[in-house]
């Protein structure tokens, strides 16, 4: 055991009250500090302590409230704690996946951040022995009629596919939204999924005194440096400055690591694996050492760099990319380096697995840095804030709009302009959807749907959000993104069996957003617990805010469905002639929170569409069962735009189909107005299409389970109009048109001119 003396290393600066606060700690935490260390820290270790006790790395603000998800299941493998959760699937398969932000980076440097984003979540999931499989995103910019945020979302966008393609990794979904609260502070979630044998899983805990730690992988450089601390603080005029924050991609390096990692975890030469991720080095070993109760000592001079004279605060919390800490056991570095060597990666020892649970830090024979290891990762300060409804959400549910309602098909076309309903062809024709192989759907749908190889199950994949509704109501909000999330993997008939999240808000320290925050979480809670969907991991991304105000509350629900047969996969648009247009679930009317308010009449307002989770649950079942049954044709979720919506685009058929198809659709029946009708975003509604002889099954599967349909219409020929018939009269459509408008949309925006060095 080393007895030296901790002290500063040679330059450092002298702590003041000051550089203390620059650090993000305040006053109760560095008190705090000095107890744990009996004295005054070093410069280094103030380094330590901001990042691993910042917000992005603590959820100081967040894990009271976290641990009310529900988390268990019979499938759960790994639930929240490691890199990723984990699923079992069958037949001695898992699914490994993940969701995480990348927000501000993006905000400050859109191709990089986004990037970056990739590459942190594929190696969250393959550092648990799962090969990545798939990508999802979640992304959300300001208006595009903004210079600025083209600017953001093309950056963006392009850094998402460059970095996937690369590594020749899919993104089979994902969805993307634009409104004017992010415009200040946009958001890019970042999700992958894994595939891995049940006896392959890795797991992030290190043990075996003696065991060395091997850094793998690129050279550690000064980029990234307090990337976690600038992840939690809210954006501000000055931000600009953190562009020498956000990390540099390296995709190819990236691949390298990938099938080194993989390679190594199946050698039985290590016992442990991490990202070193958000505050680089440091986290990922204190914390590989606190879960397996262990010390570790790590000389920072023998960290290979590429830049030189760095100092043991910058090798510790640089970010730099496609790095990995191993755990190696004792004796075995040969056989580590040959396996790295092949893959043209560098293995250098740095340090070893030791039994007084200090977390200790050497360069060039002198301690700058320990500290009791336990402490260090658990016993941050938890907060738990006020938390007050804004006192102006009641009278935003009591808003209505004023003035009427335009012509039904002009309203129609108004919404299949909107970016947020528009097709995203612009945005996913840039992303490699079908590299692998085993794509069964890819983006344009509901779900992505990928293969498991080697057997007939498929897993479905979506991301969803809706922050309208929880700004609105933030209970009920947090139960509609999961029920739309589930609706989404179920309408290709697969089971949802469990979601990852990533929950974007502004300042928790204000009393109105930590109201959403709690509000939300309940919501989430609620729904997984009904719908059987447990929380396996995620991210909680805080301070989301510019000078411009706070976004919205975002929560992202990254959900994962099992298919038992993906032979009987099922798509979201018509298919056949002649088929029979059901309507699942009960429309209500409801408009509160609606697109249509929003985009028609300006108007964000009025109570969201209550979530009737019973319901929602019997609307899986007769999606999932009516698929396993070969019954159905096609299935479509009804969320933004509601059944007018939801009819449109299954007529439109997939994004690169030549023809849409026609229908012949009666709503006559009903009190309801024909807006409400056509427009109202009910929960717990499908459109589907059925052979004509299948149409008394899949009736009375519904009604088995006390669930309602309505025989609505007719599929029509390729090329024919879309005739909706209302008690206000005919609505047609030319579904020629209609197709070509809904794909024009962003592209047509897309066309104007960006402007990087407008400000945010």
């Amino acid at each position: 055991m080393t007895t030296a003396a901790v002290a500063p290393f040679a330059g450092d600066p002298q702590l003041t009250l000051q550089l203390i606060r620059e650090h993000g700690i305040k006053d109760p935490e560095y008190q705090r500090i000095l107890g744990i260390l009996g004295r005054e820290p070093t410069f280094t270790e103030l380094g330590i302590f901001s990042a691993l006790w910042s917000e992005h790395c603590a959820y100081k603000h967040s894990k009271l409230i976290l641990k009310q998800f529900p988390t268990t299941g019979p499938r759960v493998l790994q639930g929240p704690g490691e890199n990723a959760g984990v699923l079992a699937l069958g037949e001695g398969w898992a699914v490994a996946f993940k969701i995480e932000s990348h927000n501000h980076p993006t905000a400050v440097e859109p191709y990089q951040g986004a990037a970056t984003g990739v590459g942190g979540i594929l190696r969250d999931v393959f550092t648990m022995g799962a090969r990545p499989v798939a990508l999802l995103n979640s992304i959300r910019f300001g208006p595009l009629s903004d210079a600025h945020n083209r600017y953001l979302f093309a950056g963006a966008v392009r850094g998402i596919g460059d970095y996937g393609n690369c590594v020749g990794i899919p993104t089979v979904g994902g969805e993307t939204v634009f409104a004017p609260c992010y415009s200040g502070n946009p958001l890019v979630n970042a999700m992958c999924v894994g595939l891995v044998r049940e006896e392959d899983l890795m797991r992030a805990i290190a043990s075996g005194v003696g065991n060395e730690l091997i850094a793998v992988g690129a050279r550690t450089g000064r980029d990234g440096i307090h990337g976690a601390s600038f992840a939690s603080e809210d954006l501000t005029q000055d931000s600009e400055s953190r562009r020498p924050q956000v990390q540099v991609g390296d995709p190819f390096t990236e691949k390298l690591l990938l099938e080194a990692s993989l390679e190594l975890i199946r050698s039985g030469h290590i016992i442990a694996i991490q990202d070193m991720g958000a505050a680089g080095l440091t986290s990922s070993s204190a914390e590989m050492a606190a879960r397996g109760g262990v010390g570790v000592e790590i000389d920072t001079s023998l960290v290979p760099t590429r830049e030189p004279n760095m100092t043991p605060y910058e090798l510790l919390l640089s970010e730099s990319q496609e790095r990995m800490l191993v755990v190696g056991l004792k004796g075995r570095f040969e056989e580590i380096s040959k396996i790295t060597g092949k893959w043209e990666l560098e293995a250098v020892r740095i340090g070893r697995v030791t039994d007084d649970e200090m977390f200790r830090v050497t360069h060039a024979g002198r301690i700058v840095a320990e500290i009791p290891g336990r402490r260090l990762v658990e016993d941050c300060p938890v907060y738990s804030p006020v938390a007050e409804e804004d006192g102006d959400a009641p009278a935003r549910r009591a808003m209505r709009p004023t003035g009427g309602d335009p012509a039904a098909d002009d309203a129609i076309l108004t919404l299949l302009q909107e970016p947020t309903i528009a097709s995203k062809r612009w945005v996913f024709q840039q992303y490699d959807s079908t590299v692998r192989a085993s794509t069964t759907i890819g983006p344009g749908g509901d779900a992505g749907v990928i293969n498991v190889p080697g057997t007939r199950l498929g897993i479905a994949l979506a991301t969803d959000g809706n922050a309208r509704y929880v700004k609105l109501d933030p209970f009920e909000g947090g139960k509609a993104v999961v029920a739309e999330a589930a609706r989404n993997v179920a309408v290709t008939g697969a089971r949802p069996i469990g979601i990852t999240n990533c929950l974007n808000f502004g300042n928790p320290e204000r009393p109105a957003v930590f109201f959403e925050f709690r509000e939300a979480c309940r919501g989430i809670s609620a729904a997984c617990a009904a719908l059987g969907t447990p929380v396996t991991g995620g991210n909680v991304s805080f301070y989301n805010e510019s000078p411009r105000g706070a976004i919205d509350p975002t929560p992202v629900i990254g959900m994962v469905g099992l298919l038992e047969d993906v032979s009987h996969v099922v798509r979201h648009h018509f298919q056949q002639e002649g088929d029979t247009i059901l309507l699942i679930g009960s429309t209500m009317g409801h408009m509160g929170g609606s697109t249509y308010w929003r985009v028609i009449h300006d108007t964000f307002g009025g109570p969201p569409p209550p979530v009737d989770l019973p319901a929602e649950k019997t609307l899986i079942e007769v999606l999932v069962q009516g698929a396993q049954a070969a019954l159905l044709r096609s299935a479509h979720d009804l969320s933004d735009g509601g059944l007018a919506i939801g009819l449109v685009e299954s007529c439109i058929g997939p994004p690169y189909a030549t023809t849409p198809f026609g229908a012949s659709v009666n709503l006559t029946v009903g009190s309801l107005t024909q807006t409400q009708m056509l427009f109202a975003e009910d929960h717990g509604r499908a459109v589907v299409s059925v052979a004509p002889e299948n149409l008394s099954r899949v009736e009375g599967l519904a009604r088995s389970v006390g669930l309602q349909t309505s025989s609505i219409g007719k599929v029509g020929g390729p090329g024919e109009s879309i005739e909706i018939q209302t008690n206000d009269g005919t609505i047609t459509l030319d579904s020629v048109m209609v197709r070509q408008i809904y794909l024009d949309a962003i592209p047509r925006l897309m066309q104007s001119p960006v402007d990087p060095q407008t400000t945010a």
